[in-house]
């Protein structure tokens, strides 16, 4: 059994999809693993992590939009500590996902033909993402 354990800093320019799937597939290749799968975890609540098409970029622009509608930063908020987008991004965080597992085969990812690892952003403003990757299999 192999495992291997890389944190990526993603640096985002404030709301929106961010790609990470060639940082995530380098460190498959790094790591040796042949069969196994790869963890993808974001240590943030105002963030999170999804599989979605990497193909179309307005596919995106569609997802950050359907977001603003079912998740509108105008509201009755009580949590709003850090600015009026404090709770938005904690429900669409909660919404989605804060980690993802792929399975290798062959030594790489088996991800679709669309699909790509993206950190969502749900903050307004720029932040640094944390993003630990672990691998594990043989």
């Amino acid at each position: 059994m192999m495992a291997k354990h890389e944190t990526v800093e993603v640096r985002t320019r404030g709301k929106g999809t961010y790609e990470i799937t060639g940082e995530v597939a380098r460190i498959v290749k790094a790591s040796g693993v042949m069969v196994g799968t790869v963890t993808v975890f974001i240590r943030h609540t105002s963030a999170s992590l999804i599989i979605y098409e990497n193909a179309d970029p307005s596919a995106r622009t569609d997802l950050h939009a359907y977001f603003e509608t079912i998740v509108p930063e105008e509201g009755d908020y009580v949590h709003t500590l850090e600015g009026p987008d404090d709770t938005t991004s904690h429900l669409r965080m909660a919404l989605t996902r804060t980690s993802e597992v792929v399975p290798i085969a062959a030594g790489r990812m088996t991800l679709g033909t669309w699909q790509g690892i993206f950190v969502f952003e749900h903050r307004r403003a720029s932040h640094t993402r944390w993003v630990d990757v672990a691998v594990l299999g043989v």
